[in-house]
């Protein structure tokens, strides 16, 4: 298994959550989520990508809907491909108001995943899922406001090669404010607190 290489920068998410968990309680929580509470404690969704079908897209496009981020790739040998079928599964749990979510897979690979890949690759897990893919810089500066992180590995004689990344799931309510952060946490919390941002909608 590749999971704990391809996983590495994930050592870092329980120091996060915890000093992310401590800044919620001192604020007191508006609603009782199960996940970690970022609430005012990230920025809100904000970027400048290129969407699975070839069109530039940026956070305004998602608003109204609730909207999971998550940074990974199509070559990820287990655990991009883990987390998409959970998403997928959450949403299924969820039932018709899910079609107001949004998943959103940002690529740290944008040299092999291009618009058509992520198509095909989103699409096979959830048609809820959108691809995002965009020069270096911009996936980066993405990666260093949600403070997530990835580091592209050695390639191996073939040319192949891996990214370590982090695999943290950031949740935003419908006016694309940060809301929850999922560090692996049990699949019911997810879909509890994803059914409080759509039952609740836009933050007070």
């Amino acid at each position: 298994m590749k999971l704990l290489r391809a996983s590495r920068l994930a050592l870092l998410l329980p120091s996060l959550a915890a000093s992310l968990l401590l800044a919620a309680c001192q604020h007191g929580n508006d609603l009782p989520f199960k996940l970690t509470d970022i609430g005012g404690h990230m920025p809100d969704l904000q970027f400048q990508l290129t969407d699975d079908n070839g069109k530039a897209a940026t956070a305004a496009d998602y608003r109204g809907k609730v909207v999971l981020l998550y940074f990974g790739y199509t070559h990820c040998p287990d655990v991009c491909p883990l987390t998409l079928a959970q998403l997928h599964a959450a949403l299924q749990k969820l039932g018709k108001p899910a079609d107001d979510v949004r998943i959103l897979f940002v690529s740290v690979d944008p040299a092999r995943d291009t618009p058509a890949v992520m198509h095909a690759y989103v699409g096979a897990f959830d048609r809820r899922a959108v691809g995002l893919t965009g020069s270096p810089a911009a996936i980066e500066a993405l990666s260093k406001r949600y403070r997530s992180g990835f580091t592209r590995e050695p390639a191996s004689d073939g040319g192949n090669y891996e990214v370590t990344h982090s695999s943290a799931i950031y949740v935003f309510d419908r006016n694309g404010h940060a809301r929850v952060l999922d560090a692996n946490a049990p699949q019911e919390d997810l879909v509890h607190d994803l059914g409080l941002l759509l039952g609740n909608g836009a933050s007070p």
